[in-house]
């Protein structure tokens, strides 16, 4: 079973009202979730995860956001290859989450899901 639930593209558009219904017609979603984090006001619209406001930009280097079963491997993993965690693992609004930099330069965001006791 692979420990990477979910890939999320990460999209930083001028305006959530304008951009969130082009992106529910685009991955057929009827709904978005809107939340704010760190002065960033964010949409989750199926497999996108749409960024906007003064501060989106600080968050525009990641490449996508990875939903995980367990963070541990990813650090194991991370560690091993020369990787670097560059913040967390820390909570966050989805839960734990941490700012990875691969061996190859890219950077990644890995949130772990609840755990179902």
């Amino acid at each position: 079973m692979s420990n990477i639930v979910q890939v999320i593209a990460r999209v930083t558009v001028p305006e959530l009202s304008t951009a969130v219904p082009f992106y529910q017609e685009l991955g057929g979603a009827e709904a978005a979730s809107t939340f704010q984090y760190a002065g960033v006001h964010l949409a989750s619209v199926s497999p996108f995860l749409l960024l906007s406001g003064d501060r989106a930009a600080e968050f525009s280097d990641r490449r996508a956001t990875l939903v995980v079963r367990d963070l541990t491997p990813v650090t194991s993993a991370l560690r091993r290859a020369g990787g670097q965690v560059l913040d967390g693992p820390a909570p966050g609004p989805s839960g734990p989450r941490m700012i990875a930099r691969h061996p190859d330069g890219a950077v990644f965001e890995y949130i772990e899901l609840p755990r179902q006791d």
